[in-house]
């Protein structure tokens, strides 16, 4: 019997109508794990170079991780993997909840889909019967409305994965939604899985997850649940408006211990950080146009932490966590609950459009996670639109009578809805900035605020620039959740990883913006880290807590009764990050074209506000994190030396 793996993945021809499963060897676990690692081995042997993203041979495949269901913490996460069609290269999504587990209860690492249906269908597994059945009465209809209608069809224990809307119009910035609107979101794979004509994956599956010491397991879980559970208390939300403030004119940091923002996401979730964001520079403000002087502490209090829990009905957990930071809001109006925003999808429908109205962003929040549109995405667009109409790049005429004016919430509301709809304006807006700058012109691209095609989220790399090299050297561009220099100090991956270097004890702000060997570094290990991470389906704000306290490499090693240290661990990291660009050139995507826009690398600086006189070197920045991965500092193509140190075929 297999341990911590199911050995085997299912594929699915939706042209031909056909399902089969396939056994996949040991060394191929042994080299990527499963979750990403399985999913970017698949992808980049089977999707043919050039394939259409939105075309029957790209292959859409939803991903399990290595230590799902094996007892350990955190390991709840799965990855939606394909080629993206807004940046048309590598593409993944992730997301929590309780679908990870479900496909490997049906016996398989990931299910593979290829070719396009001929009419709506949707798989579903249950009894350990696979079958494609009939969706046209569920076509057309949101998230949370299909799942509901899929479970009292199927069973109230089916774990549902399903498009709203948007996946099917094909809306380049739509995801895929599980557990009523919790969204991969990221690359527009929303869009792939609606052009195959497939609405939704529903599994029901009772089988075995085994493990090789599930003793171990449990002595390192329970290791771990004390550092979780550890009670540090805090202040009212409101108090971070003014930590921020303290950051920000402060010339001396020293490297942060995750230990504090697991506190704050276990009392707030993410909205924790709003207003510390918003007043120290993290948060990009009126299209990345503006600081905290656009939106200071009198208006920014409207997004105060508080005012979410006080909203918030429920607490809950995603699948094996202990932290439990998600939570159901009460909302006003047309739907009565809503999941509590993240903090990127507050900053994106609030500061980022200057819009001061709660109310409205708890329910642009449900409309969107209903309609399966990124936040992020959808935010980062309204905001970009709202620009256009002010610098008089589109009319009123052209927003279909909408006055688009910063911080207009009716405006803003009508807009989305139009964007979820593909109606006028909204069709424009559908697929992203870049999409739309290119359709408008004018100058309009100077506004668009893009990496490769993908909106960043709500992280200022003019505050940390690691963000800005993240989001332009990715082989998915514009992602937050993979690294920056924050992200290194709190992993703290120097205290299990041999050979890479402790941040100072303090060090001054202008030293981030020096583009040195050290800071690339940095990066790279936080690629490798993340690239391994999602492989094994675990949680980014688990691994904040640091790694010799959230023991990641040991649990896989009781799992699967392998003895590899955490330097081998971190080449399968380094392995997996190195296919997905070497996927991107075999699809023709010169990584240099990611880089994001100049005015979110402060060029030219800003004049006032938290981030004032700053400006990025990313050139130099990836030029450095390219040689440091092994891969060309000029083209950013994996060497040969490379792939064949890492035994890539």
């Amino acid at each position: 019997m297999k341990k911590a793996c199911m050995g085997k993945i299912l594929n699915v021809d939706l042209t031909r109508g056909e399902i089969k499963e396939e056994i996949i060897p040991d060394e191929v676990y042994q080299k990527h794990l499963s979750g990403m690692g399985l999913g970017a081995y698949i992808l980049y042997n089977r999707v043919p170079a050039g394939a259409d993203p939105l075309g029957p041979d790209n292959i859409l495949g939803f991903c399990s991780g290595m230590l799902t269901g094996t007892g350990s913490f955190f390991s709840g996460r799965w990855t939606l993997v394909g080629k993206s069609p807004l940046t048309g290269g590598w593409g993944d999504a992730n997301c929590g909840g309780t679908f990870s587990p479900a496909i490997k209860r049906c016996g398989y690492d990931a299910i593979f889909f290829t070719g396009i249906s001929a009419k709506p269908v949707y798989l579903c597994i249950k009894n350990d019967k696979a079958q494609l059945l009939d969706a046209s009465k569920i076509w057309g209809k949101d998230a949370v409305e299909t799942e509901d209608l899929l479970r009292n069809t199927h069973g109230k224990k089916s774990a549902v994965a399903v498009i709203g809307p948007s996946g099917e119009k094909l809306s380049l910035i739509s995801g895929v939604c599980n557990d009523k609107g919790r969204i991969a979101a990221r690359s527009g794979l929303g869009a792939v899985m609606g052009s195959k004509k497939l609405k939704a994956v529903v599994l029901d599956g009772v089988q075995r997850i085994a493990v090789h010491d599930l003793g171990a397991i449990k002595k390192l879980s329970q290791k771990c649940a004390k550092w979780v559970t550890f009670p540090v208390p805090l202040p009212p939300g409101g108090i971070f408006a003014f930590v921020g403030s303290f950051m920000r004119i402060t010339s001396v940091l020293f490297p942060q211990d995750g230990m504090l923002y697991r506190t704050i996401l276990k009392k707030w979730g993410t909205v924790g950080m709003n207003q510390l964001s918003s007043e120290m520079g993290d948060a990009p403000l009126k299209n990345w146009g503006g600081s905290n002087v656009d939106f200071p502490i009198k208006k920014s209090k409207k997004i105060n932490p508080d005012l979410f829990t006080d909203a918030e009905i429920v607490k809950y957990h995603c699948y094996a966590c202990p932290l439990g930071c998600g939570g159901i809001c009460t909302l006003k109006g047309e739907y009565s609950h809503t999941h509590k925003p993240e903090y990127e999808s507050v900053l994106a429908l609030s500061g980022l459009c200057m819009n001061e109205d709660l109310d409205s962003v708890f329910y642009l929040n449900e409309l969107l996670n209903r309609a399966g549109m990124d936040t992020i995405s959808a935010g980062g667009t309204a905001a970009f639109a709202i620009e256009c109409y002010e610098k008089g790049i589109l009319t009123i005429k052209d927003t279909d009578g909408l006055d688009l004016k910063w911080g207009n919430t009716e405006a803003i509301v009508a807009l989305i809805k139009k964007m979820i709809a593909r109606e006028g304006i909204g069709d424009l807006l559908a697929d992203g900035t870049k999409v739309a700058a290119k359709k408008i012109g004018k100058g309009s691209e100077h506004y668009a605020i893009h990496a490769g095609g993908q909106e960043p989220a709500m992280h200022d790399g003019r505050n940390d620039p690691g963000f800005n090299l993240h989001y332009c050297a990715e082989p998915a561009p514009g992602r937050h959740t993979i690294g920056a220099y924050l992200y290194y100090e709190m992993f703290q991956l120097w205290k299990t990883v041999k050979g890479l270097p402790s941040p100072s004890p303090l060090y001054t702000k202008n030293s981030k913006y020096l583009a040195n060997e050290e800071q690339a570094e940095w990066a790279v290990a936080c690629s490798k880290f993340m690239s391994f991470a999602n492989a094994a389906g675990m949680c980014l704000f688990g691994l904040f807590i640091g790694s010799k306290r959230v023991p990641t490499f040991a649990w896989l090693n009781a799992a699967t009764g392998w003895n590899k240290t955490p330097e081998e661990y971190m080449e399968i990291g380094e392995r997996i990050q190195t296919i997905k660009q070497a996927f991107n050139f075999k699809h023709g995507i010169d990584p240099k074209t990611f880089k994001i826009n100049e005015r979110a690398l402060g060029r030219p600086p800003q004049t006032e506000g938290a981030n004032k006189g700053r400006s990025v070197d990313i050139e130099t920045m990836m030029s450095a994190y390219w040689k440091r991965f092994g891969w060309d500092e000029q083209t950013g193509k994996p060497t040969n030396e490379t792939i064949k140190r890492l035994g890539i075929s």
